[in-house]
């Protein structure tokens, strides 16, 4: 039996010593996924208290209890907090300290007063406590990738269930005092455990990390590298096939003169007022307002569940903010303005190329009129949305005559 459960030990420390590498060996090919790294460095204490631990079993002595107890809480700790990191992209160094002390609190205090088994009670449940935790951090981020996240979670969650056991044995038996290692049934069962749970939680491991690398990829597609706002394509892909009604409306905006900027002061300074504009098109965005740079200095602005007034006044603020703004370049300020057309759709829907359209032609006669300024694209054959501005309808005349 011995044999055999020194054996299931080994097994259990290549494993560990596996998932370590493969899994510091895909952070390192996608270093943004740092909790990868976190993971691995934190299988490194438990591989190392596996194998004292498997010494422990030969040669029962105090400093190898000790040695083992803190390697397996100091592991276990930093795997919690790889959980968080996962989940809010910070590691924790408190949660690796609560962790570590906590377990060192359960179970040293016995081990020096000769209850060894009171010892591995307190063992054990800490760890079990910990991968709880780990399972929770898991499971408050399953809305990103949901199959190996469940996964993960109940595998910790077994995992756990397995070290509850050893603990539980040894309370049912009264064993406050061993003189050796423990060595039960529950032992044996949390081994094959720990050795199924290691294997499946490092495949789930890898599928996530690759979860989160085509989630990446999508997002990185339907993105503006420079400003973080959606790009054409992902405008196009989320409104391509909508029809729009009265209620909603495309306001296209349009930096106005912006190649001179790129001449007198460098593309570096393009790319900064594309940025600020980018900002100011961003404060105060309703959860149904969707925000995209079409190209270059052109930008788009989706409103959804709005009255054609309240369009205006929103393209407006825009306009004057952008026009307030004051940016330093080599501490010497200056500013810049933008150009604005405003389309809405009808009571029998328009498709969102047609509103596009009419919102570009709508910005181009405001860069006729003088730039700095926003107009209301007019339809001859249909009624124009209510709270039209007066410049409307003097467009309307002037198309007429």
């Amino acid at each position: 039996m011995l044999l055999d459960y020194n054996s299931l030990l080994l097994a259990l420390g290549v494993s560990a010593s596996c998932l370590a590498v493969t899994l510091g060996g895909s952070w390192y090919s996608r270093r943004p996924e740092t909790f990868l790294l976190s993971c691995s460095i934190g299988l490194i204490p438990i591989v190392a208290g596996i194998f004292t631990y498997g010494a422990y079993v030969d040669t029962p002595t105090l400093t190898l209890a000790l040695l083992t107890f803190v390697l397996l809480f100091a592991g276990f700790s930093i795997i919690w907090a790889a959980g968080h990191q996962f989940r809010t992209r910070h590691f924790s160094l408190a949660r690796v300290l609560i962790g570590l002390f906590a377990g060192l609190a359960a179970s040293v205090p016995a081990m020096l007063m000769g209850y060894d088994g009171l010892a591995f009670m307190g063992d054990n449940a800490v760890i079990a406590v910990l991968l709880v935790l780990t399972a929770r951090e898991y499971w408050l981020s399953r809305h990103e990738a949901p199959v190996p996240l469940y996964g993960i979670t109940a595998l910790s969650s077994l995992t756990a269930i397995s070290f509850v056991l050893c603990s539980a044995v040894l309370i049912w038996d009264g064993k406050m005092v061993l003189g050796h290692a423990p060595d039960n049934w529950a032992e044996d069962v949390s081994l094959a455990i720990c050795i199924a749970g290691m294997t499946g939680i490092g495949a789930l491991s890898l599928a996530l990390h690759q979860w989160r690398q085509a989630a990446r990829h999508r997002v990185e597609a339907n993105t503006d590298p420079l400003t973080g706002l959606l790009n054409r394509r992902a405008l196009f892909d989320l409104y391509g096939h909508r029809l729009f009604g009265r209620s909603m409306a495309i306001v296209v905006f349009d930096i106005d003169r912006f190649k001179s900027v790129n001449d007198q002061h460098g593309h570096a300074t393009g790319d900064m007022v594309l940025k600020v504009f980018a900002e100011e098109l961003s404060i105060g965005l309703r959860a149904t307002d969707t925000v995209a740079r079409l190209g270059g200095e052109e930008f788009a602005l989706v409103l959804d569940n709005v009255l054609s007034s309240k369009a205006e006044q929103i393209a407006e603020r825009v306009r004057a903010a952008f026009a307030a703004r004051e940016i330093r370049i080599d501490g010497r300020p200056f500013t810049c303005t933008v150009s604005a057309g405003i389309a809405f759709g009808n009571a029998e829907g328009l498709g969102f190329d047609s509103v596009l359209s009419a919102a570009d032609k709508a910005l181009y006669s405001a860069k006729r009129n003088g730039r700095d300024r926003v107009e209301v694209a007019v339809y001859l054959h249909a009624v124009p949305p209510e709270g039209s501005r007066a410049s409307t309808d003097r467009s309307v005349q002037k198309q007429r005559q």
